[in-house]
């Protein structure tokens, strides 16, 4: 069985959002894709010129690049209005700073050379690296999508003149609907781990659950990302945007890429996976998927939670009213759960037997 068959994984990335789909895809998730961020461009923009033309006019001692994207846009804008060759000839004795390998590499391919580049690719790095007193020294900083342009600001208020240079602004979605349907999947139980890029998009997908739903759809936001929903970021700085927000710990890889990220969400289910004696049959449940001798037999998400509960209880008995409350919610009438567990044993076949009936009190799969 691959490592994410029956597991749903929500990615609320718009760039890339297809390349992360695809790799979760190929391990076998089913993927609910929500962008909860919008990247506008504003290439050509006029404060994109206005910055580009004041470069030009007084060229800064040092330059920050802090995406690739961001680079390789900026350049493309410049080289469109016929002013790349004449900004690449004032920026040429720039000291130049990368805070990551992608901004370094773009920073190649227009013909800068990234003098030093943040071991940890973050800003804070970058930011400890120049001096504590930058009074009168003139920096530019080619800034993310995060319209708070944090850098820029830290080294206004050490005294450096600074140019900003916005590439490009994240927002919120035009379109809602996928995003708050992916907020509704989170707080419902339906996803088994939903995937961060960027620090914006942590930020944005809380603001959406607050125009949604307010204050109380927001903390089932959070009490799901803190439960059974596990939060994937692909580095520290989402890491640390969802600490901030009330998510405890939230999963990065150790190096900050899309296809390691994918991996810790691998990692971070297969412990998930349960391998049980079924009916005298050895039978695998990983998520919504249940793998026996005869093939595999694909559930529904109540089906699959009621089936993981009994798995749990290690050959306890396990009260309906239990199951109504802990698989669907409190109040729940208990005959749902007659009803579920009549369809799981005719989906998981002549093995669904072993769902024992405990008369008046349960059920339970015996050991």
């Amino acid at each position: 069985m691959l490592p994410l068959a029956g597991f749903s994984i929500g990615v609320t990335a718009d760039r890339r959002a297809d390349e992360q789909a695809e790799l979760l895809r190929r391990r076998g998730a089913e993927v609910v894709h929500g962008p909860v961020i919008r990247t506008l461009a504003l290439t050509d923009g006029p404060e994109l010129e206005a910055a580009t033309e004041a470069l030009i006019d007084d060229p800064p001692e040092v330059l920050v690049a802090l995406t690739g994207v961001g680079v390789r846009s900026w350049f493309e804008a410049a080289d469109g209005r016929g002013r790349g060759d004449a900004l690449r000839d004032r920026l040429a004795r720039t000291t130049v700073l990368a805070r990551g390998p992608k901004a370094a590499g773009a920073l190649a391919t227009v013909g800068l050379d990234a003098g030093w580049q943040a071991p940890g690719e973050s800003s804070v790095e970058v930011l400890a690296h120049l001096s504590d007193d930058l009074t009168g020294r003139r920096i530019a900083v080619q800034r993310d999508g995060d319209d708070r342009a944090h850098l820029a600001l830290a080294l206004a208020e050490r005294g450096a003149d600074v140019v900003d240079v916005p590439v490009y602004r994240w927002e919120l979605p035009l379109d809602r609907a996928p995003a708050t349907s992916l907020v509704a999947a989170i707080v419902s139980g339906q996803l088994d781990a939903v995937t961060f890029t960027t620090a914006a998009a942590a930020s944005n997908l809380f603001a959406l659950a607050a125009e949604h739903g307010g204050p109380q759809l927001v903390a089932a936001l959070t009490a799901a990302l803190r439960g059974p929903v596990v939060p994937v970021c692909v580095g520290p700085m989402s890491a640390a945007r969802l600490a901030g927000l009330g998510v405890a710990d939230p999963l990065y890889p150790l190096r900050w890429r899309l296809g390691p990220m994918v991996r810790c969400v691998v990692d971070a289910l297969a412990g998930r996976c349960r391998v049980i004696a079924l009916g005298g049959d050895r039978a695998e449940v990983q998520g919504t998927m249940v793998s026996l001798a005869a093939g595999q037999v694909s559930l529904s998400r109540r089906e699959a939670q009621v089936l993981t509960a009994l798995v749990d209880a290690h050959g306890a008995v396990v009260p309906k009213e239990r199951l109504a409350r802990t698989v669907w919610e409190p109040g729940t009438d208990p005959h749902v759960v007659e009803v579920t567990v009549a369809r799981l044993r005719r989906r998981l076949g002549p093995v669904g037997a072993a769902l024992e009936t405990v008369p008046r009190r349960g059920y339970r799969i015996p050991r």
